[in-house]
């Protein structure tokens, strides 16, 4: 069962609020978002990744396994992730239909061997479901190459934003 938290009630915006099986179901379908977190000079550092969501609190991201985001990570592990799904540009009424989900955690990249190739192969298994074999042997050669940030989140909140067609 799942222990992060479903909180809308910070949303300013009432009437934009998302529920929360539709907010499930981006976090479960979405193809990417956004991992912001503070840079190691304490300013905003955000970038757009891959991943895979565990079902229950956690995604899993790939990264090389040295790099900018690790080192930010290891100064401040706190992170907020956002994702953006079903945007639609209206410029006659000078809006945007959207969804998106935002979560608060917090990120590990100390996982073991066991638990990195599982993300692995979860993430095949999300992103290249046609190739999951394939995608098992890559994975198996270049492991080494590879390092996987686990983020586990404490709450989560959802937003929308669907415009009425014109009669």
């Amino acid at each position: 069962m799942m222990k992060m938290r479903y909180v809308n009630e910070k949303v300013r915006r009432r009437d934009r609020l998302m529920d929360e099986a539709r907010a499930i179901e981006l976090l479960a379908t979405a193809e990417y978002g956004v991992l912001s977190m503070v840079d190691v000079d304490g300013t905003a550092y955000g970038v757009p990744v891959n991943y895979v969501w565990d079902g229950e609190d956690s995604i899993y991201i790939h990264c090389a396994p040295v790099g900018h985001k690790l080192e930010a990570l290891e100064k401040n592990p706190h992170v907020s992730f956002c994702i953006i799904g079903n945007v639609k540009l209206l410029p006659g009424k000078f809006t945007t239909e959207y969804e998106s989900v935002l979560l608060k955690g917090v990120a590990n990249a100390r996982l073991t061997s066991g638990e990195r190739m599982a993300a692995l192969l979860r993430l095949v298994d999300k992103l290249s479901p046609d190739f999951k074999e394939l995608g098992a042997k890559y994975s198996e050669k270049s492991f080494h190459r590879v390092n996987i940030i686990r983020v586990d989140f404490t709450e989560f909140s959802g937003k929308c934003k669907h415009v009425p067609a014109a009669d």
